[in-house]
């Protein structure tokens, strides 16, 4: 049974969290709905452009778990003074990254495109939309490492105002950009991608005036970080960043199949998987819980308090995933219909939704275990269980069902609940196995 003071202490980190992730994941649907008016070749274009930016800034999002696990690491010790010194840490790393990282896409980013999607219509589109998502790696870098510190000690309604901030802002300005309102200019869907970019550098600003307002007793840009942390930050963030590049790799790939079998396949997998973020945001928020509540109990030197952390987030996440993947069990049609105006699309969407209605506490599962090892510092065990999953199991076999045995869509959907299955069995397991509990940080 679930302590009911634990789950208290639960919801009231995870819940802001939860809350800022539903209003991004609020954002990708307008966004979908915005740029789906613009028509199939569009949609497929936000689709390929957005999984290869996610390529781009991969190899940051790292950072956010380094240093969450280090500042809830330094809170449980109670060394309040260096609380902030991940973050300088996380900042400092963050914009050695990004400059090699953008010239790297911005040189590449027509390629990219071109290896990705052969539908020349897509491609023209795709290519400035990837090109203005990618200026916004530097921001991204900086909004993880702050996310970190503020979730880390325990104040993740800064993330919460913060984001839905940014979202309103984003909805606004895109929404001028995609359509020419406001006498701004009529860019479609390179609009979408340029609003998104200056939506993430508002969001930089205000975490900046925020944390300068009240980290500084925290060390916030008064001191260098030491040599432990730099380490620690490496220890946490590099095989994050590493299964991060690699994940958004596989997605790349994912998409490179799926639009082998065909461009209104592309189109309905980019809203599968934007309502998946939607569906999966209360694992996210509960798990980022579990990485502080985790990253405290072992700085205690409580390990079997840490151990039961990752058990009662759990036994939080599964029924509320499966309450909130009723709806697409019971009203396939309807929800598709808000993004897909072809009946003919909506068809060829509706039984990969009811799988992953059906497949989204598996991913619960995942996900919670996934934080709750880094929040200990075992990164490099969940880099090689993700990776190896996908790389070796999911995206050959994906590949084989998909366009050569010409099961299509649906046949890619149903190996991939059994990928989720396989994944969250094996990281239950490494979590069973306690070895993370020895790990310094």
């Amino acid at each position: 049974m679930l302590d009911l003071e634990r789950s208290r202490r639960i919801l009231s980190l995870a819940l802001p969290i939860m809350a800022a992730m539903a209003s991004q994941s609020l954002l990708n649907l307008v966004d979908a709905i915005m740029v789906g008016s613009l028509g199939g070749a569009a949609l497929a274009a936000v689709g390929i452009g957005g999984y290869a930016n996610f390529m781009a800034i991969s190899l940051v999002l790292g950072l956010g778990a380094g240093v969450q696990a280090l500042v809830a690491r330094r809170k449980g010790e109670r060394l309040s003074e260096v609380y902030a010194e991940p973050l300088n840490a996380g900042l400092i790393l963050g914009a050695l990254i990004c400059l090699p990282v953008l010239l790297f896409f911005l040189t590449f980013a027509g390629d990219l495109v071109r290896l990705l999607n052969s539908d020349t219509a897509v491609q023209a589109l795709a290519e400035p939309y990837l090109i203005a998502r990618v200026c916004g790696v530097f921001a991204v870098a900086m909004n993880f490492s702050y996310r970190g510190y503020w979730n880390g000690i325990n104040r993740s309604g800064v993330y919460l105002r913060t984001l839905v901030c940014v979202h309103v802002f984003n909805v606004v300005i895109s929404y001028g950009l995609i359509y020419g309102a406001y006498g701004l200019p009529t860019l479609g869907s390179t609009g979408a991608g340029i609003g998104t970019t200056l939506a993430l550098y508002l969001g930089s600003a205000l975490y900046l005036f925020q944390t300068w307002r009240e980290g500084r007793r925290h060390g916030f840009l008064q001191r260098l970080p030491s040599r432990r942390t730099f380490a620690g930050i490496v220890r946490v963030s590099a095989p994050n960043s590493l299964q991060q590049l690699l994940f958004s790799g596989g997605l790349t790939v994912l998409f490179w199949i799926i639009g082998s079998v065909g461009t209104a396949e592309v189109a309905v997998a980019h809203v599968l998987i934007t309502l998946i973020l939607l569906l999966i945001l209360p694992a996210i928020g509960l798990g980022l819980s579990a990485t502080s509540l985790v990253g405290q109990a072992l700085g205690r030197r409580d390990a079997e308090d840490a151990y039961r952390w990752g058990w009662d987030v759990t036994r939080l996440a599964i029924p509320l995933l499966g309450l909130m993947a009723m709806p697409m069990w019971l009203a396939p049609d309807l929800i598709l219909g808000v993004f897909l105006h072809d009946p003919a699309l909506i068809e060829l969407g509706r039984l990969p939704l009811m799988i992953t209605g059906l497949a989204i506490c598996l991913d619960g599962i995942a996900i919670v275990f996934t934080q709750a090892l880094l929040g200990a510092g075992a990164a490099r065990s969940v880099m090689l269980v993700t990776l190896c999953v996908q790389w070796f199991f999911f995206l050959p076999l994906a590949y084989i069902i998909g366009p050569v045995l010409g099961a299509g869509l649906l046949g890619i959907w149903l190996l991939q609940a059994g990928q989720r299955l396989l994944t969250s069995t094996l990281l239950g397991w490494l979590w069973k196995r306690r070895r993370w509990a020895s790990i310094e940080l």
